[in-house]
């Protein structure tokens, strides 16, 4: 249930990227094709699609859940659509804070149903049929953009400024799920994350290509208390580093850190070395929010190591305001103009 990409992806191409130049073109070409032969089904509801250029995480999650607080605001009933990557439960279903596991709807879908019903199932489809007999009206897809397998009224895509499209080679010679050309056609906005420059040339080809480019900031949620305090950080989501760095930036202090793959799901001897590791120098544990789900609903060790766990929530904030509310407007607008068409 891991997906860790290989450290080379995220750095200048080197000789690892050349030799699988072949194999990458064909893999772009093959996603290439796929890309814009696609005729997914519509949702019969507005559809926005939160999706990203490459493997990894981008800070998917995050946005979808701005958006989806922006338009409660405006007076829609927004719901999520995941794949649920890592869950077990095959059949469509709404993941419920109550009573699944990470083992059930993987650890995605339970963040998002903190905020709106969320549902999870491969079949998009099906999850946002799902949706709307909950009586949503408006369904944010959490990835899924080169998926087709559901038509969406607008792609936002979400571009790391701290990571951007690494080596910007495709699968399996980089982080890219296709090239990036005929991905920015199909985008309708792109949302960059943070003050980095590695999303420059991303920003730069985009505004070739005419599309909106619009600014988000992380945002740490309550970052007094973690100042001066002595930690041990760990975490297994897409980039890792990003958590150490925005907890240090708080005043805190990393004694100790374990990094792990993205949707990792701990075994009981991982959590027994971690806390024997933090009470072996008096550290304090601490992870991410997307980590902390995955002990939710758990057995009784990973009840009781959530119990001892520090958590750093953040949220996403666009720059400027409204930026939220814009994009589920126009993914409304979208909507309409299409079935008017049919």
């Amino acid at each position: 249930m891991t997906a860790e990409a290989p450290p080379f992806w995220w750095r200048q191409h080197d000789w690892r990227a050349l030799l699988l130049y072949p194999v990458s073109t064909i893999y772009g070409a093959v996603a290439k094709k796929r890309l814009e032969a696609a005729a997914p089904p519509g949702a019969g509801i507005p559809v926005l699609c939160v999706g990203n250029l490459t493997v990894g995480g981008s800070g998917k999650t995050p946005i979808a859940v701005t958006i989806a607080k922006a338009a409660k605001k405006m007076g829609l009933k927004p719901g999520f659509i995941s794949r649920g990557y890592g869950g077990g439960m095959k059949e469509p279903h709404l993941a419920d804070l109550n009573e699944h596991s990470v083992w059930h709807s993987g650890d995605e879908p339970l963040l998002l149903a903190a905020h709106a019903p969320t549902a999870v199932s491969v079949n998009r489809l099906s999850a946002a049929k799902l949706l709307i007999e909950q009586g949503c009206d408006f369904a944010i897809m959490d990835d899924g953009f080169q998926s087709a397998r559901l038509r969406y009224d607008f792609a936002l895509i979400v571009v790391d400024s701290s990571r951007g499209i690494g080596n910007g080679h495709v699968i399996p010679g980089g982080p890219l799920r296709a090239p990036l050309g005929p991905q920015l056609r199909l985008a309708d906005g792109i949302v960059v994350i943070d003050h980095g420059t590695a999303a420059d040339q991303v920003v730069r080809q985009a505004a070739q290509a005419a599309k909106p480019v619009y600014s988000a900031k992380t945002r740490i949620i309550g970052p007094k208390k973690f100042s001066g305090n002595r930690y041990l950080a760990f975490s297994g989501i897409g980039n890792p580093a990003k958590f150490f760095e925005s907890l240090r930036s708080t005043g805190a202090e990393i004694v100790a850190k374990r990094e792990f793959g993205d949707h990792h799901v701990f075994t009981q001897a991982e959590l027994e070395e971690l806390a024997s590791h933090a009470a072996r120098e008096n550290l304090q544990l601490i992870t991410t929010e997307k980590d902390a789900v995955r002990f939710l609903n758990g057995n009784a060790a990973a009840t009781e190591f959530l119990s001892a766990l520090e958590v750093m929530k953040i949220s996403i904030e666009f720059d400027p305001v409204g930026v939220a509310e814009q994009v589920a407007r126009q993914t409304v607008e979208n909507f309409k103009r299409r079935e008017s068409y049919r």
